[in-house]
């Protein structure tokens, strides 16, 4: 699978550019289906307003958006109690997933309990992740980011990456998502973090990460 993981969306130029090389075909001519599961498990961002504004295009973070072919939904918490072959075939014939903000844990949850995450490394969509939409693809999150406890506690996500994300770095209403909070973060993560701010994505193609920015990052390396 490839991965866009952004912190904010699609929204400049460059990474916007990412995608379309990465789909190899118009967005125009491409399907999408969005997932907005990990909004319900944080208290900003849903349920109600904002996870409509997601899914219908309205909420400033372009993904929806961009103009795809079609936009359907795939609502994770719902997919434990259907048959599998009512979602599996939609999902692997689909150009790309778009995957919303909210809360890592949560949406981790969700995608082992769907099924989903069995199912990701399979498929040959594009994956573009917002937030903890991309955080999730991550082997951990870390204890500053956990914020809905999962039943077994700790902040392991799914590892389909092998480094971790610090996303909104210097985002103007989260004072704490500073630098430095970024490098106490990056200290207590096992392998390499990085911290992006919402000019910034990491692209991931056949195992070669490449940072995608007209904003500002940084790469935090162990070893």
């Amino acid at each position: 699978m490839k991965f866009l993981l952004t912190s904010a969306g699609v929204n400049n130029k460059r990474i916007h550019e990412a995608l379309v090389d990465m789909l190899d075909k118009p967005i125009a001519e491409s399907t999408a289906l969005c997932i907005p599961t990990a909004m319900y498990g944080h208290p900003w961002v849903g349920p109600g307003v904002k996870a409509w504004e997601f899914i219908s295009g309205n909420s400033g973070n372009p993904m929806v958006e961009l103009g795809w072919k079609s936009v359907g939904v795939l609502e994770l918490t719902a997919l434990p109690s259907i048959d599998e072959d009512r979602w599996v075939p939609l999902v692997r014939e689909t150009d790309v997933l778009l995957v919303s903000g909210g809360d890592a844990l949560y949406l981790n949850h969700w995608m082992r309990q769907s099924g989903l995450a069995d199912l990701l490394p399979s498929l040959q969509a594009v994956y573009v992740g917002m937030s903890a939409g991309s955080m999730v693809m991550a082997p951990n999150i870390g204890d500053s980011f956990v914020g809905w406890t999962p039943p077994g506690g700790g902040d392991d996500a799914l590892g389909l990456v092998d480094f971790s994300i610090f996303p909104h770095l210097d985002h103007e209403m989260l004072p704490h998502n500073t630098m430095a909070a970024a490098e106490k973060w990056a200290a207590e993560m096992q392998g390499q973090a990085y911290a992006i701010d919402d000019q910034t994505a990491i692209k991931v193609m056949g195992g070669a990460v490449e940072v995608i920015s007209e904003g500002n990052w940084k790469l935090f390396s162990k070893g």
